[in-house]
């Protein structure tokens, strides 16, 4: 059974950093795109940051500048690095992985072929 294990998160401060980790067990990454979604309460989910397979990275435009997104294929994990953060950083962030897409978007949501059960980030004023 393929599942996606996120760890980290928790609370932070405005200005302050945390980091999210995501691995992948069951199989191996390769091949899959990865990245990070997350919903805030009372809003949909929304695409925050990707990796694709190619290496290449994506990120939404608020936190561009502000969170790093990586992955180690060995591992078959992915990890996002927040800094500077904002109240409006606040939400549960998903990790997600899909195996037919260059990269995972807000437009190709429904295509994810694994989601992680979710990590709470709270952040601070």
């Amino acid at each position: 059974q393929v599942q996606l294990v996120e760890s980290g998160g928790g609370l932070g401060q405005a200005g302050g950093a945390l980091n999210l980790s995501c691995a992948m067990t069951g199989r191996t990454s390769y091949g899959y795109a990865m990245g990070w979604f997350r919903q805030a309460p009372g809003k949909e989910r929304e695409f925050v940051a990707a990796v694709a397979w190619t290496g290449n990275i994506f990120y939404k435009e608020s936190v561009r500048g502000r969170f790093i997104i990586s992955r180690n294929n060995a591992k078959s994990t992915v990890s996002l690095q927040m800094t500077n953060l904002k109240p409006e950083d606040t939400a549960v962030y998903y990790c997600a992985a899909a195996g037919l897409v260059t990269t995972l978007t807000q437009e190709n949501i429904n295509a994810m072929d694994y989601w992680g059960k979710g990590t709470l980030v709270t952040v601070s004023s």
